[in-house]
Order: structure tokens, then C-alpha cells, then sequence
């Protein structure tokens, strides 16, 4: 790979940081049909690829989310205990499907969150509390069931948990993506290892993507928290959208 595409390379790693910080998902759900679409990669290689930006992105994005609002730590505990555990059950069975078969569940499982979180933008669009309405225990199931569609789909679970975490817990949009963040760190840590293990991790394309990454996700951050709660719910809900129109061009 030659310094020019390095370059652009780096360029698509700040458009994606930026949006990974701006939903809180690290970036990771867009990198995946994006890198699929650019580069020609197998679902399953697209995934790993996209955990190499993932991770040390999620790791920033949890600081940026916690100088904003104080992430409890027993909650980000419950979560990413489980998130961990099960995390690794779902990138086992992941790099055994058929890539084809796991790009068309994909995109269903994108198309179901988004419709799902844009009626809630709809119908209910008063805003959650920094408070959660159950107690920390009942996060450790939540973490369990994101930990392994998010092993299963190489996005960490994050995009799963945000909204439950809103509609379920009555947690704020920008609270629970900065503890759906928390859920996802351990979780993309052992899914990324789990993939590269399998030889399944472009690294030349995933690093410089990384850079990218770091360099971006606190302007998402800080866009995330300046937006009205209604709006960014529903702009979270068209990007889910987009991300599935994106992985639908390769089925």
C-alpha cells in the first residue's frame, strides 16, 4: 500500500471516528459495509478489519463520553463482565458461517433497530434522565444478549444496548451511548482477537483507519452532546439505515 492510499485511508478513518464518536459506537457499524463496498472484503474480513479502528476508538470515545457524564463504574462493570463472556461464544460461531448468509442477517438485524429506535423518536420523544430506572443487576442480562450479537456481528454490541439502555433503563440518548460504550470495549477487545486469530484482520487497511479514528471521535463527541435528544435519535436511526443500504450492495 502505497503513502496515497495510506492517506485516504487515514481521510475514511475521520469521517468514520467522527461518526463512531457521534453515536457512540466507536465507529465500527459503518467501517463494516463501507470497507465490505470500498475493498471487496469478505463480511467476516470486513468485520476484523473494522475492529482494528474499533477498539482504540471506543477506548477515547468512553474518556470523551465520561468528562461529560459520569459513567457509574458498577454499571459499566455489569455490562462488560457479561459483554466479555459472551462476546467470545458469538466471534466463535462468526468466523464459521457463510459470509454471504451473515451480511443478509446483518442487515435485517440494522433495519429492525432502526425502525424500532425512529418510532421511539416519533412517539416518544421526551428526553430519558442520568438515572437508571432498574438497578445495576439487571445490566448483566443486557450485556450477556449485546455481547453476543456484538461477538456475532463484529460491532460490539453497543449498537444493540443504546436502544435498550433509552427505552427500557430511561437512560438520555448520550448517556446510554456513553455506557453502551463501556460494554463495548471488553467486547471488541476479545472479538478482534478472536477474528485475527483466524487470520480474518486486514491490518494494512485497519490501522491507518485507526489513526483516522483518534484523530475525529472527539468532534462526534462533542457534536453528540450539542444535538437535542429528539434529532439525534432519529439521526441515529437514518444511519442504521444507511449502514444496511451500504452492505445491501453486496448481497
Amino acid at each position: 500500500m502505497d503513502l496515497f492510499a495510506i492517506g485516504l485511508n487515514v481521510l475514511l478513518g475521520l469521517m468514520l471516528g467522527t461518526l463512531g464518536g457521534l453515536f457512540g459506537i466507536g465507529g465500527g457499524l459503518i467501517a463494516i459495509p463501507v470497507v465490505g463496498v470500498l475493498f471487496g472484503l469478505d463480511q467476516q474480513v470486513a468485520q476484523g478489519t473494522a475492529l482494528v479502528m474499533v477498539v482504540p476508538n471506543v477506548l477515547l470515545a468512553i474518556w470523551r463520553y465520561n468528562q461529560r457524564n459520569r459513567i457509574e463504574l458498577r454499571h459499566a462493570f455489569a455490562l462488560g463482565v457479561t459483554s466479555f463472556c459472551f462476546a467470545i461464544a458469538g466471534a466463535a460461531v462468526a468466523v464459521s458461517l457463510d459470509p454471504g448468509r451473515m451480511r443478509i442477517a446483518f442487515i435485517g438485524f440494522l433495519l429492525v433497530l432502526a425502525a424500532y429506535t425512529l418510532l421511539r423518536a416519533i412517539l416518544r420523544p421526551q428526553p430519558g434522565g442520568t438515572e437508571l430506572r432498574y438497578s445495576w443487576p439487571w445490566l448483566s442480562a443486557l450485556g450477556a444478549g449485546a455481547g453476543a450479537l456484538g461477538g456475532l456481528f463484529g460491532v460490539g454490541g453497543a449498537v444493540l444496548a443504546t436502544p435498550i439502555l433509552t427505552s427500557v433503563f430511561g437512560a438520555s440518548q448520550v448517556v446510554a451511548q456513553g455506557l453502551s460504550l463501556s460494554l463495548a470495549a471488553p467486547s471488541t477487545a476479545v472479538t478482534l482477537f478472536t477474528y485475527a486469530s483466524h487470520g480474518q484482520v486486514n491490518w494494512a487497511l485497519g490501522l491507518p483507519l485507526a489513526v483516522g479514528g483518534l484523530l475525529s471521535i472527539s468532534l462526534g463527541v462533542k457534536l453528540a452532546h450539542a444535538l437535542p435528544e429528539r434529532i439525534l435519535r432519529a439521526l441515529f436511526s437514518m444511519f442504521l439505515v444507511l449502514s444496511a443500504i451500504l452492505l445491501g450492495m453486496k448481497v
